[in-house]
């Protein structure tokens, strides 16, 4: 959690999150949401955070950079310690 614990590099402008709402293969990502949200978005108020649950949906992330410049992870079946650092890895490659 302490990779989320700080302000975001200007040159993020948006995440995007997309998982299953009951599906098992997005558990960790789900998991991820509840535990890691709140803590991310009060060091980043004005970054857009967006969460989309659909059926059937595999869990990826999105984050879109500077320029129009928009990168994604998968994180289907996998912890939500191991999405954390998936996604710390994305929000670093800008």
């Amino acid at each position: 959690m302490s990779s989320f614990a700080k302000a975001l590099s200007p040159a993020v402008r948006e995440i995007r999150i997309l998982c299953c709402q009951t599906g098992s293969a997005s558990a960790g990502a789900r998991q991820f949401i509840t535990s890691h949200y709140p803590t991310l978005k009060q060091h980043n108020p004005d970054l857009p955070i967006l969460i989309r649950q659909a059926k059937g949906t595999p869990a990826r992330v999105f984050a879109r950079f500077d320029k129009g410049l928009e990168k994604h992870v998968e994180v289907e079946g996998l912890s939500s310690s191991d999405v954390a650092s998936r996604i710390s890895q994305l929000l670093g490659s800008s």
